[in-house]
């Protein structure tokens, strides 16, 4: 679980920075960090569900929030 909340730290910890975004190209360049990180979360989260690490119920709503946040910052 600690490999997942490193990932997911990371989100939070770049998506701040984004929000101190200098400019438009700065801006892009480090929301294509948080796309990354918030899909390695990802990839985190199924591989727990995948080896059943922990109950689905446990982690089905992290993915799902998970989901959520990455289809926002496409966006």
């Amino acid at each position: 679980m600690q490999i997942k909340l490193l990932s997911g730290t990371s989100v939070g910890a770049n998506y701040r920075a984004v929000c101190r975004a200098r400019s438009d190209r700065e801006f892009i360049s480090k929301m294509n960090i948080v796309l990354e990180e918030a899909d390695e979360t990802m990839f985190w989260l199924e591989l727990i569900i995948d080896r059943k690490w922990f109950d689905i119920n446990e982690v089905s709503n992290l993915l799902d929030e998970g989901n959520q946040l990455t289809a926002i910052f496409v966006s």
